[in-house]
């Protein structure tokens, strides 16, 4: 019995941000800016000013507040679009749904980084009939959510029918790690009307996505 052919997977990885994510996410994803806290100082009584600095009395002792600085927020390094490469063609989900072209020829040019996720036995008949399937039920272009259901939740899913390996959690967990914090709850009503798709692809659902 002849071995089963087995064909490469690949996860194409862009930093949709290029790169200003690392740069500034601190500053805007920060924990809160500059407070006060007390320190416990000498007995006294009365408010007074000390070297500089400002005391309070509280049941007979003095305590000193100082300054807060102010926390550093999370740090992304980037802001995620990923893609499978599998049967020499790319292929993503956006809200356009489910597309695939040429390895790296939408208009986001070449992956920032890619991953080997393993191999499968998965002939191409077999993986098109699967995304067509996906494109009438989880993956369907209204169902695209840029927190909940997006490029790297399809990349996923993909990656463990093919290889049965999941992509790296630093990129399924960015929602979270964005929406975990004051900025992110804050802009949420408008992240989750934003629609990525990237140019380039043709709609997948017959092979090459030909009609």
């Amino acid at each position: 019995m002849e071995p089963p052919n087995l064909y490469p997977v690949k996860l194409y990885v862009y930093d949709l941000s290029k790169g200003l994510a690392r740069r500034l996410s601190p500053i805007m994803l920060g924990e809160g800016g500059c407070g006060e806290r007390a320190g416990t100082g000498q007995e006294g009584s009365g408010t007074a000013g000390r070297g500089g600095q400002a005391w309070v009395t509280t049941q007979g002792k003095a305590q000193r507040m100082e300054k807060r600085p102010r926390r550093e927020g999370k740090q992304l390094e980037g802001i995620w679009h990923t893609s499978i490469v599998v049967h020499k063609d790319e292929f993503f989900f956006g809200s356009g749904g489910i597309s695939s072209c040429p390895p790296g020829r939408t208009l986001l040019g070449p992956p920032d980084s890619v991953v080997d996720v393993g191999s499968t036995e998965v002939t191409e008949e077999i993986f098109l009939e699967y995304l067509s399937s996906l494109g009438e039920s989880l993956f369907r272009s209204e169902a695209y959510n840029i927190f909940e259901n997006n490029c790297n939740t399809f990349s996923n899913e993909v990656a463990q029918f093919l290889t049965g390996r999941k992509i790296p959690s630093y990129i399924t967990d960015l929602p979270s790690e964005i929406l975990s914090t004051p900025f992110g709850q804050a802009l949420r009503p408008f992240l989750d009307s934003i629609a990525i798709q990237p140019p380039g692809g043709s709609p997948v659902g017959r092979p090459n996505g030909q009609s």
